[in-house]
């Protein structure tokens, strides 16, 4: 194999991302003239299979020929709250979902499903499994995509999801390292800072990570966060030699891939810039760099790689280093090729993901009283999805809980807005006035407290509630009286079904939510 040039390794360093459903003109000159060899998806790069694994030959065709290896094509597929494939492909539901099931088998099962619908469309790496502990529960990114706050739950099923992608043919990236969990900052917006020593982190955070490093993962993400009691030099972690190479490969041994949480995040972008970040990566001992949106900042990166180099900033040997292992897992990953999946192994894959999603729905608190089809008693109220961070897929107004629950069960329904005020709150309350039954979708009101306060209201009211928590199971604490409360975690079209199953009497609620009893009172 001839001898790589400076432009051609520092490409083999870089995920890139691009705006539209085809590969545009700045993405083809990004692989020809930058040698890009990864790219990220989004689900704005997703229209339905066929685009997608059409997109995904013309990538791997484009980088193979222009940097002579196959390409890392990755994507954010944890299920649930983030996921990025078509609508007819099977998105299974997401962590603390799986969790609730009581069974790490479930994990397994949705690492081996995503695999095979991923590899089907020609994407070979996943970001996932999350592997932060949601020891905050006013944490505004990770919550519901942990599997839970404490390190025994984390472990048990994120290592099953990592097992399951990784025998499935998925190169698997745990994240985020040393831990996202702890935190009341999105660090796609802002720069979170976690001040705890490494004795604490070792005492909770680390434990699913050394877990997942002794149990054989292949990548790991680092995380945009500052620990001050760590790393004196106010960068985040993945900037910091201290803990990337010190902590992560010295200490806990790791020898595996290690990839940047997206270098345009704020917490990068807006503190250091992405250019320099991504040299600061490299310094700190990160291998692979995602610059997921600007093409223009993949230049830039690539450019001041390049005079870091020259200059003597930045050693060689960091950068080879970096490249072998990028190349020894692209050449592992890159070539696995699958074809489209028969409806047999379509239909198998969504009766598993429908039956873990079911399994996941959890009883936590009052009785059930169930809802008749066609009933005339009982009215359906809730707000249409939105997107709570940046993490989350972007939401569609085509899925509503409301009218999706109420064609199921053909009865009425009312749209609310997603934190309606007192004013708006009394009017519903008199509209409903002549349903003596009436079930409230919501989506993270304890974010959005109009929705708590107008289930409580309608329950004075003296009607009859059931209230289902589309996202964070922390909105049912908050609920006063003798209502009827489900955590379903995720506002999915498969979790809403699973949902009205409940509601009418045709299963019953196993989830068993695996959050401590102060956050849930658990029945």
């Amino acid at each position: 194999m001839k001898e790589l040039t400076l432009r051609e390794k520092v490409g083999q360093l870089i995920v890139a991302g691009f705006p539209g459903l085809d590969i545009d003109e700045q993405t083809q000159r990004l692989i020809a003239d930058y040698k890009i060899g990864n790219i990220i998806l989004f689900a704005h790069n997703v229209k339905d299979k066929e685009q997608v694994r059409s997109l995904c030959t013309d990538l791997q065709a484009k980088i193979t020929e222009h940097t002579g290896h196959p390409a890392l094509i990755s994507i954010d597929q944890e299920g649930g709250r983030v996921t990025r494939l078509p609508k007819e492909a099977v998105n299974v539901p997401g962590a603390m979902a799986t969790a609730s099931t009581g069974r790490p088998e479930n994990a397994y099962a949705a690492g081996r499903i995503t695999a095979r619908e991923m590899l089907a469309l020609g994407i070979n790496f996943n970001l996932a499994p999350v592997l932060d502990i949601n020891n905050n529960k006013k944490n505004p990114v990770i919550n519901v995509r942990s599997y839970g706050d404490t390190a025994e739950i984390v472990t048990e099923y994120g290592l099953q999801m990592m097992r399951g992608l990784q025998e499935g043919g998925v190169l698997a990236a745990i994240k985020h390292f040393p831990g996202h969990g702890d935190t009341a900052v999105d660090s796609h917006l802002g720069l979170p800072s976690i001040d705890k020593s490494l004795e604490a982190l070792a005492e909770l955070e680390l434990k699913p990570f050394q877990a997942a490093i002794d149990s054989g993962a292949e990548c790991l993400t680092s995380a945009h966060i500052l620990y001050p009691s760590i790393e004196k030099n106010q960068v985040p972690a993945t900037m910091s030699r201290t803990i990337i190479t010190d902590l992560l490969k010295d200490k806990m041994g790791y020898q595996g891939l290690v990839i940047s949480d997206c270098l345009e995040m704020n917490a990068i972008q807006e503190f250091y810039g992405t250019a320099e970040g991504a040299v600061g990566a490299l310094k700190a001992g990160v291998h692979l760099l995602f610059i997921s949106h600007s093409g223009q900042l993949v230049m830039d990166a690539v450019e001041r790689i390049e005079q870091a180099v020259e200059s003597g900033e930045l050693p060689i040997a960091i950068v080879d280093e970096a490249v072998a292992k990028v190349l020894f897992y692209r050449a592992k990953y890159g070539q696995v090729v699958h074809g489209d999946l028969s409806d047999a192994e379509n239909e198998v894959n969504q009766r598993a993901a429908e039956a873990i999603s079911l399994e996941s729905i959890c009883h936590v608190s009052g009785q059930l009283d169930t809802v008749q089809r066609n009933d005339l008693d009982t009215i359906i109220i809730g707000s249409l999805p939105y997107r709570p961070d940046q993490a989350s897929s972007l939401t569609s107004t085509e899925l509503s809980f409301p009218a999706e629950a109420g064609a199921l069960l053909g009865i009425q329904h009312l749209m609310t807005d997603f934190n309606p005020d007192e004013q708006e709150q009394i009017r519903i309350v008199e509209q409903v006035k002549g349903y003596s039954k009436v079930v409230v979708g919501l989506y993270n009101g304890c974010d959005h407290t109009g929705q708590v306060e107008l289930v409580n209201r309608l329950s004075r009211a003296g009607h009859q509630v059931t209230a289902v928590a589309l996202g964070k199971p922390y909105d049912l604490e908050m609920l006063e009286g003798d209502i009827y409360g489900l955590a379903a975690f995720e506002y999915t079209s498969m979790a809403i079904r699973s949902v009205i199953r409940i509601l009418g009497g045709e299963a019953v609620p196993t989830g068993k939510l695996s959050l401590r009893n102060e956050y849930v009172p658990m029945i």
